[in-house]
C-alpha cells in the first residue's frame, strides 16, 4: 500500500486538512493509499487540528477531529512514498532534513501536482478568518482531485 504524508508548520491547520480531504478522495474511488501528516516544528504536538480547520471540513462531510499534530521525524523518508509539504518554507526545511538523493526523490510541494514546477504555497490561515480556512479547502481539494487522478492513471 503506498502511503503519502502532508507536511505543514505545526500539523494543527494546513497538513491535517490535506490528510482528511485526500483520505476521502481517495475512499470515494476506492483507492487503498495511506494518508498521514506532520509538522516541521513541535509547536502543538498532541492536539487536535484547529477548530477552523475542522470547521471547514465537517462543511464537505470530512472528520478530521480524532488527529493529532506530530513533529515530522527523518524516519518518515522510509515510512513514506511521497511526502508533500504546503510551502516553500517547509519543503526547504524538509529538504535540510533529507540525507539522501532517495530522500529528496519523495519531496515535492502539494501544488505542484495542479500546476506542476510552478511551487505555489498553500497560505497558513492560522492568524486570519474562516475565509482563509475555506480558500485553503478550495487549493488542497483541487490537488487530492489530480492525486486521485495520476494515481488511477
Amino acid at each position: 500500500m503506498k502511503k503519502y504524508l502532508m507536511v505543514c508548520l505545526g500539523n494543527i491547520c494546513r497538513s491535517p486538512m490535506a490528510e482528511g480531504i485526500l483520505r476521502k478522495e481517495f475512499e470515494i474511488k476506492g483507492l487503498e493509499i495511506q494518508v498521514d501528516s506532520a509538522g516541521t516544528a513541535a509547536y502543538h504536538i498532541g492536539e487536535p487540528a484547529d477548530e477552523r480547520a475542522q470547521k471547514e471540513l465537517r462543511k464537505h462531510g470530512i472528520d478530521i477531529s480524532y488527529e493529532r499534530a506530530q513533529k515530522f521525524k527523518y524516519e518518515y523518508f522510509a515510512e513514506y512514498d511521497r511526502i508533500f509539504a504546503m510551502d516553500q518554507s517547509n519543503y526547504a526545511d524538509l529538504l535540510y532534513m533529507a540525507k539522501t538523493d532517495k530522500d529528496r526523490a519523495k519531496l515535492d510541494m502539494i501544488m505542484n501536482v495542479v500546476d506542476k514546477g510552478r511551487n505555489i504555497s498553500i497560505p497558513d490561515p492560522y492568524y486570519g478568518g474562516d475565509e482563509g480556512f475555506a480558500r485553503v479547502y478550495r487549493m488542497l481539494k483541487s490537488a487530492a482531485e489530480k492525486l486521485v487522478e495520476i494515481e488511477i492513471n
